[in-house]
């Protein structure tokens, strides 16, 4: 190999090895005579315990040990708390309610862990929890957040009447209100967001060792962040100093948000290893993780938009009530109903704009981050009550976008929501679309389909969200005397490639080859410091760590390259991995300069001996906004109501793009993702009793690669001047163009044969019902 330029589409150096079984996974990590663990869970959704008897289930063969409630007392282990004050719509405090380890007198949801058993293999163990005799005395339950939230609900927590935890509001409500009361129309609409899960491919899992002689503990586990979970297990649960918990994740299968927390099983297997002296493994089970992985999404919108004669947008109202489960224990359920309200500005000039969210405890599996975060429920919001305008009006919908967007020569453009757009041009990016997508020809394609008895829908989406806007990332270049290369990131690789570009932005910026760069992360003993891969911050904040970090080496290198050369500081120009004195041929290259380095004699007087530098980069004005316009079409058939996607373009401005490669891979999974929850995935609790529906891949329905066709990519680039690199994130552009985009095809579809809307997702069912109540008013014809 040689040097890799940034810009490059190199392949990911990881896949062939993951692909023939030599990664590291949870539960490929050798540990010899390792326990297994299995957590015994709530069958109810709402209940008293009245009595626990596992005396049967310690006695049973090959039980090392049983760990419940009552033990947990004992034991004296803390819980997880929020650290941001929230507050309700009244101004008192947001109720916080931290999830125990193990149930202590109530269980709140189906899957809420009760005991958790260790024995010498996982068969044992769930032989063994069948054996434990939990006497329930049921309760009223609650499962959505709408009907939490009625008079006389049942309440998930006896202290807190109503079910509010807490509420949040951003924007200006009484510009908001005034532009609403001057509008020409005022167009409404109710969105309901589906709730879902990550479901991915390697299930959490973790394995866990307590050292006695050290009193120190150690578990290996699937996270993303291996600093944030220390600073959770050492701080809040175990309260030790951070130096006696070590966090390690090597190779991960998939994140997406869900492997963010710090969940019960990882602090109940440590605990479990120091009770028993031996690792303990613990690995869901994928029904498990329907239960027990924090879910995502599920939230009612209530939206306004106001226009003036000519559909000029004025304002956007919106009210958003949303089910975050039966705990506050963290500050990731706030996550989505926060910090991306300023995302239903998206690409449009909006003179004022004044959103509100309500969260609400039901008894179900608390929500989190999922890939998105928090920006597909106000894009999806804004997307779709256009589409509404577009058709009450009588306009085309992407015309109608057109004449509101935010033009490129308005740039940098301060939005109503208090965020300013660095770089973009969405006019750009719409127009580009639809000249891809043949947006002009939908009327012949809409009569070829009917001509096969399929209905044709196109949707319009465009998109805007700020990426890298929290906290700092970390990197380190560390020389050996040998000439190789160690780079260590606080990111963590969940799939995205991270080996592969950062390598590349390093061989890049010190002209070395890729090939001596030896890369890790995942290691709380050995990164220093740093904060994760979430929210499309790893290119943009880590990547740019890297390059101050390499300029910082280059400054060191200069400075003894002059020793080496006997030349002036002044005079010594670093070009393409050499140190080269100005107008002579004279010239050291890098990594003799890094051996060099390492010979104190040898070195400058004010000269550290070593070579190896590091970059906390995180500046206050770091978020930076990638955009784009998705363009979906669809068929129905009209028989059966089954939705198919048979095209899908999009245009996305992600700044410089390290590896097109990659980042059309992330793209592309993105885009599946989002459609996925558009037409199929779904999270389903009986309203009745609590259950969970949709607890099995029988039930929860999901995407396939024949779900698909070919997506049809191109980029407009605007590179942003807020990190070195230009670059913008790319992880969630996909599913945040996606779920509008194909959503407002199904409707396009659907309202061409005068049938109402479906919402998410746009299940056969749905769609079926929908067109069969076309057709019984008369209002749908063939």
């Amino acid at each position: 190999m040689s040097v890799q330029r940034v810009g490059e589409r190199v392949r990911r150096e990881e896949d062939f090895r993951l692909l023939t079984g030599r990664g590291r996974y949870a539960d490929d990590a050798p540990a010899p005579a390792a326990a297994r663990g299995y957590v015994l869970r709530s069958p109810h959704a709402h209940a008293r315990i009245l009595s626990l008897d596992a005396s049967a289930a310690r006695n049973a063969p090959g039980v090392l040990a049983v760990l419940t409630g009552a033990e947990l007392r004992r034991r004296g282990l803390g819980t997880l708390r929020p650290h941001i004050p929230r507050r309700k719509q009244s101004g008192a405090p947001a109720f916080v309610c931290p999830q125990p380890l193990l149930a202590l007198d109530r269980v709140r949801y189906v899957g809420d862990p009760v005991a958790f058993v260790v024995a010498e293999d996982a068969n044992r163990a769930k032989d063994a929890a069948e054996l434990i005799q939990v006497e329930y005395a049921p309760l009223p339950a609650v499962v959505t957040a709408e009907a939490a939230l009625q008079p006389g609900a049942p309440a998930v927590w006896d202290d807190n009447p109503g079910n509010e935890a807490f509420t949040f509001a951003a924007g200006d409500k009484a510009a908001t209100n005034a532009a609403f009361a001057r509008a020409a129309h005022v167009v409404t609409h109710r969105a309901a967001i589906n709730r879902v899960t990550a479901n991915s491919m390697e299930p959490r899992g973790c394995l866990a060792l307590y050292d006695k002689d050290e009193d120190r503990y150690t578990i290996r586990c699937t996270v993303q962040s291996v600093h944030q979970i220390r600073a959770a297990l050492a701080g809040q649960i175990f309260r030790l100093p951070h130096h006696q918990v070590r966090v390690v994740c090597e190779q991960m299968g998939g994140g997406f948000g869900m492997k963010g927390g710090c969940y019960p099983e990882y602090a109940l297997s440590l605990w479990a290893s120091e009770v028993t002296g031996r690792p303990v493994r613990w690995v869901a089970e994928r029904s498990e993780g329907l239960q027990s992985d924090e879910q995502a999404r599920g939230s009612i919108i209530d939206t306004e938009l106001a226009l003036d004669r000519d559909g000029k947008f004025l304002a956007l109202r919106t009210r958003w009530v949303s089910s975050i489960g039966a705990y506050f224990s963290t500050d990731r359920p706030t996550i989505p109903l926060t910090i991306g309200m300023g995302c239903h500005v998206n690409t449009y000039r909006f003179g004022a704009l004044y959103a509100e969210a309500i969260a609400v405890l039901t008894n179900t599996m608390t929500t989190a981050p999922y890939r998105g975060g928090s920006r597909p429920e106000p894009i999806y919001a804004t997307e779709t009550v256009i589409d509404k305008a577009a058709r009450d009006l009588g306009l085309d919908p992407a015309e109608l976008r057109r004449r509101n967007t935010i033009p490129a020569a308005a740039m940098p453009y301060a939005t109503p929501m208090r965020q300013t757009y660095d770089t973009g041009d969405f006019a750009k990016n719409l127009g580009d679309a639809l000249a891809l997508s043949g947006y002009r020809g939908i009327a012949g394609r809409r009569e070829a389909a009917r001509g096969r008895g399929k209905l044709l829908g196109i949707g319009v989406a465009t998109t805007v969200a700020a990426t890298g806007g929290r906290d700092y990332e970390h990197a380190e270049i560390r020389f050996d005397p040998a000439g190789g290369v160690m780079l260590i990131t606080g990111s963590m690789d969940h799939g995205q490639g991270h080996a592969t570009t950062f390598k590349q932005v390093l061989s890049d910026k010190l002209g070395i080859d890729a090939d001596k760069i030896r890369y890790r992360w995942g290691d709380s003993d050995l990164v220093t410091m740093g904060i994760g891969t979430f929210g499309s911050r790893s290119a943009q904040l880590c990547g740019s760590a890297i390059v101050t970090a390499a300029d910082r080496l280059i400054e060191k290198g200069r400075r003894i390259a002059a020793h080496m050369m006997e030349a002036a500081e002044s005079d010594v120009a670093f070009e393409r991995g050499r140190f080269v004195i100005a107008g002579t041929d004279r010239a050291v290259a890098l990594d003799e300069v890094a051996r060099q380095s390492f010979n104190w004699a040898q070195l400058p007087p004010d000269v550290e001996t070593g070579f190896t530098e590091r970059s906390n980069y995180g500046p206050a004005d770091a978020a930076t906004f990638p955009s784009g316009a998705h363009v979906a079409e669809i068929e129905i058939d009209r028989e059966t109501g089954e939705v198919a996607l048979v095209r899908y373009c999009a245009v996305d401005d992600v700044g410089t793009m390290l590896n097109p490669l990659l980042c059309e891979g992330q793209i592309h999974g993105g885009i599946v993702q989002g459609a996925g929850q558009a037409l199929l995935e779904n999270l389903v609790y009986d309203p009745a009793s609590g259950q969970l529906l949709s607890g099995s891949f029988q039930d929860y329905a999901m995407p396939r690669a024949d779900n698909f066709c070919p997506f049809e990519l191109r980029e407009n680039a605007t590179p942003t001047p807020k990190n070195p690199l230009g670059v913008k994130g790319v992880g969630e552009a996909g599913t945040i163009g996606a779920i509008p985009a194909v959503m407002n095809a199904v409707n396009d579809a659907l309202a061409a044969a005068g049938a109402p809307p479906v919402d998410l997702p746009a299940t056969p069912e749905k769609v079926w019902r929908a067109l069969r109540r076309s057709e019984a008013t008369g209002r749908g014809g063939r």
